[in-house]
C-alpha cells in the first residue's frame, strides 16, 4: 500500500523568503521601507521603490540559500513526515533560483531526495493528499479538489484565511501529529 502523498511548499512555508527580501530591499531603498506587517497581497508594486522591480525583490542571487528556517521544529517534523509519509517539496520558482532552492533544502534537510523535489507554481495538477502552504492561489484549487490542506498564516493570506477559514499552523511544532489528525479525519485536539 502505498503512503499518503504531503505536498510542502519552501518559501514561507519551511523558510522565510519574504522576510529576508524585506530585509535587501530595506537596505537597498532605504526611503521605501517594507514591513511584513504592510505585505497584505501578493501585488506589493504600490509598497517597493519603483526601481525595486519584483525580479530584484525575489531574484536577488544567493537570496533563497541564505534563508531562515520556519522555527526550530521545521527540520525535526519534517523529518518525521519523511519517515511516514511520501513528502514531496513543491516550490513556485524560475530557473536560475531552482539550484538555489535544492540547495537549501539539501544543506537543511538532506533526508529528501532529488526525486521528491518540484518546482511547479500550479501545484493542484499534481497528485497529493494534503498540501501545506502559505498561498491561497494553491490552497482553494487544492480544497476545491477534495484534497486536505494546511495554511501558514501571513498577512498575504489573511483575507483569504478569513473567507475559506483553511485550518491553520502557526507553528512546525506537533506537526506530523497534525498531519496524522487531518488525513485520519480527526478534529484536531492541539491548538496551533
Amino acid at each position: 500500500m502505498s503512503k499518503p502523498i504531503i505536498a510542502v511548499d519552501m518559501d514561507d512555508t519551511i523558510c522565510h523568503l519574504v522576510k529576508r527580501a524585506i530585509y535587501h530591499n530595506n537596505i537597498e531603498f532605504p526611503t521605501h521601507p517594507l514591513r511584513y506587517e504592510d505585505m497584505i497581497d501578493w501585488n506589493t508594486d504600490h509598497l517597493r521603490h519603483p526601481d525595486s522591480t519584483m525580479d530584484l525583490f525575489f531574484g536577488r542571487p544567493g537570496l533563497y540559500e541564505e534563508l531562515e528556517l520556519f522555527d526550530e521544529y521545521v527540520v525535526e517534523e519534517m523529518e518525521k513526515l519523511h519517515n511516514a509519509y511520501d513528502v514531496i517539496i513543491v516550490t513556485a520558482a524560475v530557473p536560475k533560483t531552482v539550484l538555489e532552492k535544492w540547495n537549501w533544502l539539501q544543506k537543511h534537510m538532506p533526508y529528501i531526495p532529488a526525486e521528491n523535489f518540484f518546482t511547479a507554481k500550479r501545484k493542484q495538477l499534481l497528485g497529493f493528499d494534503l498540501l501545506i502552504d502559505d498561498g491561497p492561489h494553491n490552497l482553494l484549487p487544492a480544497v476545491q479538489a477534495g484534497r486536505k490542506v494546511l495554511c501558514i498564516p501571513h498577512p498575504w493570506n489573511l483575507r483569504a484565511r478569513e473567507e475559506y477559514a483553511f485550518p491553520l499552523m502557526t507553528s512546525w511544532q506537533g506537526a506530523k501529529e497534525r498531519v496524522d489528525e487531518i488525513l485520519q479525519g480527526r478534529r484536531s485536539r492541539l491548538a496551533f
